[in-house]
């Protein structure tokens, strides 16, 4: 993949862009991802948060009971995010820098998500 080849963030990331409420609950996240197809979710708080399906995981074996935690008990906040214009070598790079496979797109306010599903599909 090169960045050569022209293809940015904004080619292949996913919208509309989901978001859920710091409030809600974890099971409520979980289900809005099921129903969904997807693996995380924006939460819209300052500072940048999401919530993913790995969130849950770990909440969940932790003991938890998803109806009763609340996604910002869980949530991963200050995210690293991506621009629309940036090209996705340059997102594959930052997902093996950050160890992550969620970045929210950000364009003044949120955009869009990219993901390394996103990144496998533009290099298959």
């Amino acid at each position: 993949m090169s960045s050569r080849d022209g293809t940015r963030v904004a080619d292949v990331m996913s919208t509309p862009l989901e978001t859920i409420a710091a409030d809600a609950t974890v099971q409520e996240a979980a289900r809005r991802m099921h129903e969904e197809g997807i693996s995380a979710l924006v939460v819209l708080t300052t500072p940048r948060a999401i919530i993913s399906s790995t969130d849950v995981l770990a909440a969940v074996a932790e003991g938890a009971t998803p109806s009763d935690i609340r996604v910002s008990d869980v949530m991963t906040t200050d995210v690293e995010t991506v621009s629309p214009d940036l090209y996705m070598e340059e997102v594959a790079a930052m997902m093996t820098t950050y160890g992550i496979k969620h970045l929210p797109v950000v364009d003044d306010d949120y955009v869009g998500m990219v993901s390394s599903t996103d990144v496998t599909a533009h290099l298959s």
